[in-house]
Protein backbone atom coordinates (compact mmCIF):
# COMPACT_ATOMS: atom_id res chain seq x y z
CA UNK A 1 0.00 0.00 0.00
CA UNK A 2 3.28 2.49 0.93
CA UNK A 3 4.26 1.50 -2.53
CA UNK A 4 1.23 2.19 -4.25
CA UNK A 5 0.96 5.90 -2.20
CA UNK A 6 4.71 6.50 -3.31
CA UNK A 7 3.79 5.99 -7.13
CA UNK A 8 0.94 8.08 -6.93
CA UNK A 9 2.88 10.96 -4.98
CA UNK A 10 5.84 10.33 -7.64
CA UNK A 11 2.85 10.84 -10.28
CA UNK A 12 1.93 13.45 -8.92
CA UNK A 13 5.06 15.16 -8.57
CA UNK A 14 5.68 14.29 -12.26
CA UNK A 15 2.70 15.68 -13.65
CA UNK A 16 3.17 18.65 -11.42
CA UNK A 17 6.42 19.54 -12.93
CA UNK A 18 4.90 18.63 -16.14
CA UNK A 19 2.70 21.37 -15.72
CA UNK A 20 5.20 23.59 -14.73
CA UNK A 21 7.17 23.23 -17.47
CA UNK A 22 4.18 23.73 -20.05
CA UNK A 23 3.54 26.81 -17.80
CA UNK A 24 7.39 27.95 -18.15
CA UNK A 25 7.00 27.16 -22.03
CA UNK A 26 3.62 28.94 -22.44
CA UNK A 27 5.26 32.26 -20.99
CA UNK A 28 8.22 31.84 -23.03
CA UNK A 29 6.21 31.53 -26.12
CA UNK A 30 4.08 34.50 -25.28
CA UNK A 31 7.30 36.39 -24.61
CA UNK A 32 9.01 35.78 -27.78
CA UNK A 33 5.15 36.84 -29.67
CA UNK A 34 5.71 40.29 -27.97
CA UNK A 35 9.50 40.32 -29.19
CA UNK A 36 8.45 39.38 -32.47
CA UNK A 37 5.96 41.85 -32.36
CA UNK A 38 8.20 44.49 -31.38
CA UNK A 39 10.91 43.76 -34.06
CA UNK A 40 7.58 43.94 -36.50
CA UNK A 41 6.76 47.50 -35.28
CA UNK A 42 10.64 48.37 -35.70
CA UNK A 43 10.79 47.21 -39.20
CA UNK A 44 7.33 48.53 -40.43
CA UNK A 45 8.72 52.35 -38.71
CA UNK A 46 12.34 51.56 -40.26
CA UNK A 47 10.64 51.20 -43.26
CA UNK A 48 9.14 54.11 -42.98
CA UNK A 49 11.91 56.27 -42.12
CA UNK A 50 13.85 54.26 -45.31
CA UNK A 51 10.99 55.60 -47.92
CA UNK A 52 11.28 58.71 -46.08
CA UNK A 53 14.62 59.23 -46.55
CA UNK A 54 14.46 57.95 -50.08
CA UNK A 55 11.93 61.02 -51.11
CA UNK A 56 14.45 62.86 -49.66
CA UNK A 57 17.52 61.71 -51.56
CA UNK A 58 15.34 61.94 -54.63
CA UNK A 59 14.27 65.21 -53.45
CA UNK A 60 18.03 66.37 -52.86
CA UNK A 61 19.12 64.95 -56.08
CA UNK A 62 16.69 66.86 -58.10
CA UNK A 63 17.99 69.72 -56.36
CA UNK A 64 21.46 68.78 -57.01
CA UNK A 65 20.51 68.90 -60.76
CA UNK A 66 19.18 72.20 -61.09
CA UNK A 67 22.33 73.80 -58.68
CA UNK A 68 24.50 72.02 -60.96
CA UNK A 69 22.62 73.62 -64.00
CA UNK A 70 23.09 77.00 -62.10
CA UNK A 71 26.65 76.61 -61.49
CA UNK A 72 28.06 77.95 -64.47
CA UNK A 73 26.91 81.49 -63.42
CA UNK A 74 28.69 81.15 -60.22
CA UNK A 75 31.22 79.79 -57.39
CA UNK A 76 28.31 80.17 -55.15
CA UNK A 77 25.94 77.78 -56.96
CA UNK A 78 28.94 75.45 -57.17
CA UNK A 79 29.79 75.60 -53.39
CA UNK A 80 25.56 74.83 -52.75
CA UNK A 81 25.90 72.10 -55.15
CA UNK A 82 28.82 70.39 -53.36
CA UNK A 83 26.90 71.00 -50.01
CA UNK A 84 23.80 69.19 -51.48
CA UNK A 85 25.85 66.19 -52.90
CA UNK A 86 27.33 65.68 -49.15
CA UNK A 87 23.84 66.06 -47.98
CA UNK A 88 22.94 63.55 -49.98
CA UNK A 89 25.65 61.03 -49.92
CA UNK A 90 25.06 61.33 -45.49
CA UNK A 91 21.36 59.91 -46.50
CA UNK A 92 22.21 57.27 -48.73
CA UNK A 93 25.05 56.16 -46.03
CA UNK A 94 22.01 56.59 -44.15
CA UNK A 95 18.91 54.57 -46.16
CA UNK A 96 22.39 52.16 -46.64
CA UNK A 97 22.35 51.76 -42.60
CA UNK A 98 18.55 51.12 -42.39
CA UNK A 99 18.70 48.73 -45.02
CA UNK A 100 21.27 46.68 -43.42
CA UNK A 101 19.37 47.08 -40.12
CA UNK A 102 16.42 45.82 -41.73
CA UNK A 103 17.98 42.87 -43.26
CA UNK A 104 19.26 42.36 -39.49
CA UNK A 105 15.83 42.23 -37.91
CA UNK A 106 14.25 40.25 -40.79
CA UNK A 107 17.33 37.78 -39.69
CA UNK A 108 16.37 37.97 -36.00
CA UNK A 109 12.19 37.77 -37.12
CA UNK A 110 12.62 34.72 -38.99
CA UNK A 111 15.28 33.13 -36.32
CA UNK A 112 12.38 34.07 -33.23
CA UNK A 113 9.99 32.60 -35.42
CA UNK A 114 11.92 28.98 -35.52
CA UNK A 115 12.54 29.60 -31.75
CA UNK A 116 8.69 30.17 -31.17
CA UNK A 117 7.96 27.38 -33.37
CA UNK A 118 10.17 25.17 -31.93
CA UNK A 119 8.44 26.10 -28.32
CA UNK A 120 5.26 25.74 -29.17
CA UNK A 121 6.31 22.03 -30.57
CA UNK A 122 7.82 21.56 -26.79
CA UNK A 123 4.61 22.43 -25.36
CA UNK A 124 2.51 20.52 -27.06
CA UNK A 125 4.78 17.62 -26.69
CA UNK A 126 4.35 18.06 -22.84
CA UNK A 127 1.25 19.07 -23.06
CA UNK A 128 0.67 15.11 -24.11
CA UNK A 129 2.83 13.79 -21.68
CA UNK A 130 0.68 15.57 -19.38
CA UNK A 131 -2.39 13.83 -20.55
CA UNK A 132 -0.78 10.90 -20.64
CA UNK A 133 0.63 11.28 -17.18
CA UNK A 134 -3.17 12.04 -15.97
CA UNK A 135 -4.64 9.36 -17.84
CA UNK A 136 -2.29 7.11 -15.67
CA UNK A 137 -2.51 8.91 -12.55
CA UNK A 138 -6.41 8.18 -13.30
CA UNK A 139 -5.59 4.43 -13.50
CA UNK A 140 -3.54 4.07 -10.96
CA UNK A 141 -6.38 5.60 -8.95
CA UNK A 142 -9.09 2.95 -10.04
CA UNK A 143 -7.28 0.65 -9.25
CA UNK A 144 -6.12 1.36 -6.15
CA UNK A 145 -9.82 2.31 -5.29
CA UNK A 146 -10.98 -1.18 -6.57
CA UNK A 147 -8.08 -2.37 -4.47
CA UNK A 148 -9.35 -0.73 -1.53
CA UNK A 149 -12.88 -1.88 -2.26
CA UNK A 150 -11.60 -5.64 -2.19
CA UNK A 151 -9.34 -5.34 0.79
CA UNK A 152 -12.75 -4.09 2.29
CA UNK A 153 -14.85 -6.90 1.37
CA UNK A 154 -11.71 -9.49 2.99
CA UNK A 155 -11.52 -7.88 5.78
CA UNK A 156 -15.61 -8.21 6.33
CA UNK A 157 -15.18 -11.92 4.93
CA UNK A 158 -12.09 -12.29 8.04
CA UNK A 159 -14.71 -10.34 10.16
CA UNK A 160 -17.54 -12.59 9.40
CA UNK A 161 -15.24 -15.85 10.35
Amino acid sequence: MDQIKNKMAALRAEADESAARADEFKAKVKTLETENTQKEQEITSLSHRNQVLEAEVEKLESSVKTYKDEAGAGAQAGTQAESLQRKIQVLEEEAEESDRTIRELNEKLRQTDVKSGHYERKVQALEQARDQWESKYEEVVKKYDDSQKQLQELLGELGNI
